[in-house]
């Protein structure tokens, strides 16, 4: 008789009420791309096994597997592994981001030369704001965000204005995926929503670089939900290369984000 699977064994012991479609292998795998998703430097196998809770010769089986089909990379050095980008080209092949990303890229990119401010786009995804689109302008200097970045909610313009028009449920959700522990960031959060709400757009200081100011505007579908933020980090050249105001660019972003979200489908349902 064949031996089973150990993972089928594990099934085999569970305990009466316990959730009968576990599957444990598919499980060890997804605790493994979530772990290594928050390890920029990447991790060796002991180390996973250990963060994880399981024997190396656990994670050995799911690590051979996960780089196999390339969503994890050895790097032969130091025996560290780590996420490739596949996983990030997956999200983008999903029908939404798809649209949002091929609609709003080539309107950003217009934007971009012609105020000559680089900006990026972001949706919420786990508590997060991710990065799924950036575009530069042609000067010299620039500030960009990381294709893919995941930043802490309370850190950015674009968190406020993706969290600025919802209703208490949702934003009391969104709120514990973004966890606690940094009580005076989210009480300063949930300050500005209402003024984002009322003039409809976030301007802040950067709250990671000093001489940034953030604007961002709100994407919105068919619906007139919030679906995503675009945000430009302006910054003042002191060599006179700017071509408008920061008053000027936040217009320009304005009527910019309209049109995407008209063609997205909003229309009528866009707050005047």
């Amino acid at each position: 008789m064949a031996r089973k699977d150990s993972d089928e064994d594990e099934d085999d012991l569970l305990e009466p009420g316990e959730d009968k479609y576990r599957a444990p292998a598919l499980s060890k795998g997804l605790d493994i791309l979530e772990y290594l998703a928050t390890e920029y430097e990447g991790r060796t196998q002991a180390e996973i096994a250990k963060t994880l809770g399981r024997t190396t010769s656990e994670i050995f089986r799911m690590l051979m597997v996960l780089r196999k089909r390339g969503y994890v990379h050895l790097n032969e050095e130091d025996d560290r592994y780590s996420l490739t980008t596949k996983l990030f080209e997956i999200a983008h092949r999903h029908p939404p981001v798809r649209r949002l990303t091929s609609i709003a890229g080539e309107a950003m990119q217009k934007l971009a030369n012609r105020i000559n401010q680089s900006m990026h786009m972001a949706i919420l995804h786990s508590g997060k704001v991710l990065v799924i689109a950036q575009v530069d302008c042609s000067d010299n200097n620039i500030t960009a965000v990381r294709l893919g970045a995941q930043i802490p909610l309370y850190d950015t313009s674009s968190g406020r204005v993706l969290a600025a028009w919802m209703d208490d449920e949702t934003l009391a959700s969104l709120l514990d995926e973004a966890g606690t522990g940094a009580e005076d960031r989210q009480s300063a959060f949930l300050r500005d929503l209402p003024e984002v709400r009322a003039v409809g757009y976030a301007q802040n200081e950067s709250f990671t670089i000093a001489g940034v100011t953030n604007i961002s505007a709100p994407i919105r579908d068919m619906t007139g939900r919030v679906v995503a933020a675009v945000t430009i980090p302006f910054i003042r050249r002191l060599s006179g290369t700017n071509t408008v105001s920061i008053d000027g660019a936040r217009g320009e972003l304005l009527a910019m984000a309209a049109a995407v979200s008209q063609r997205l489908g909003a229309g009528a349902n866009i707050p005047t």
